[in-house]
């Protein structure tokens, strides 16, 4: 029985070491395929399709970073009414908003946005809605530029 034990814990190290080596890889791999979605190189931007099948676009909404999802079907920005209100957000008024869950009751705000790359919009007007899961971009910011969508990349020239 002695003999079992070093066999065993041996059997056990072995998997454990092989576990961590496919989760370090696992890691490194997400981690690489982060970096290679967003790049911008001589006035023209790149977002590649994220793993979850949609275009991220990092910035900042009154100097808070921010992860916004590329929403080509989304007439103007909306964000989260949580962020709005961490961001201290003032309401100026409300809105009833026709979203791909229904429609819902949401409070116009303003902030200055700021995109990686570039593109500003101050005092832009957006919808903050309840149980929003991530800020949208909207039509209103992306009609204001030229982009094209090809081949899982969206391309947009500054």
């Amino acid at each position: 029985m002695n003999e079992d034990l070093p066999r065993t814990l041996k059997f056990a190290i072995v998997w454990l070491v092989l576990g961590a080596i496919v989760f370090v890889g696992d890691q490194w791999r997400r981690h690489e395929a982060l970096k290679a979605t967003f790049t911008t190189a001589s006035g023209v931007v790149e977002i590649r399709r994220g793993e979850d099948g949609h275009y991220h676009w990092p910035g900042t909404l009154n100097g808070a970073s921010v992860d916004f999802l590329v929403d080509t079907g989304a007439s103007g920005v909306a964000i989260p009414a949580e962020l709005a209100e961490r961001l201290g957000l003032p309401a100026e008024g409300t809105v009833r908003s026709s979203t791909a869950g229904g429609w819902v009751s949401g409070r116009v705000v303003r902030g200055d946005l700021e995109l990686d790359g570039g593109v500003r919009a101050e005092r832009l007007r957006m919808v903050a809605l309840p149980r929003l899961a991530s800020p949208l971009l909207g039509m209103d910011v992306l009609g204001r530029l030229h982009w094209q969508q090809r081949d899982g990349v969206l391309r947009v020239d500054l």
